[in-house]
């Protein structure tokens, strides 16, 4: 992954990380992501991802975190953890990252949880929110996509200034965020 075409600025790298057998984050290793778009990049590769079976089991919320664990990969500057599911028998709550809101959420959805636009046509899909400060004039954004098993991507969106409460995976998340 890159940033802006003929920038010189240093590349955003992404590796998978799995747990017995599932999908349990990301390393981004090089920098953060800058904007909406870059976003939208790492959610492409992190659909493709949630699109490969059995990989992910249900949809599942992913915080984006600063910290690092010990000895990481050299370069690597964050990651991005699953932390629950959004239903089923352990569900996150409202308001659970209000205490320490970290800079954005993830939420992805694999095949079987991803409604169907196309007849016979399997996809993943995903969403990144990054709050806003609306009062101080920082606008929510996310990134929207939807990507078959062979990782072609049938929907990618990208916005700001964005109202959480107009699409079902943003209003989900901005929930878990509010206090």
């Amino acid at each position: 992954m890159t940033g802006h075409e003929g920038s010189s600025r240093r590349a955003i790298e992404v590796a998978p990380l799995q747990s017995r057998g599932s999908l349990y984050g990301f390393m981004l290793i090089g920098r953060w992501p800058d904007d909406t778009v870059e976003w939208a990049k790492f959610l492409v590769l992190a659909v493709r991802m949630a699109a490969v079976p059995g990989l992910l089991g249900a949809s599942t919320v992913f915080r984006i975190r600063e910290e690092l664990p010990e000895d990481p990969q050299p370069g690597a500057v964050g990651l991005v953890v699953a932390e629950g599911s959004l239903v089923g028998e352990h569900p996150l709550r409202p308001g659970q990252f209000a205490e320490a809101t970290p800079p954005g959420l993830v939420v992805l959805h694999p095949p079987r949880s991803t409604p169907r636009t196309l007849p016979d046509y399997e996809v993943a899909s995903g969403c990144v929110f990054l709050p806003g400060l609306p009062h101080l004039g920082l606008d929510h954004r996310a990134a929207w996509v939807q990507a078959d098993v062979d990782g072609t991507v049938t929907q990618l969106i990208s916005r700001g200034g964005i109202d959480p409460a107009g699409n079902a995976d943003t209003a989900a998340l901005a929930l878990l965020l509010a206090a």
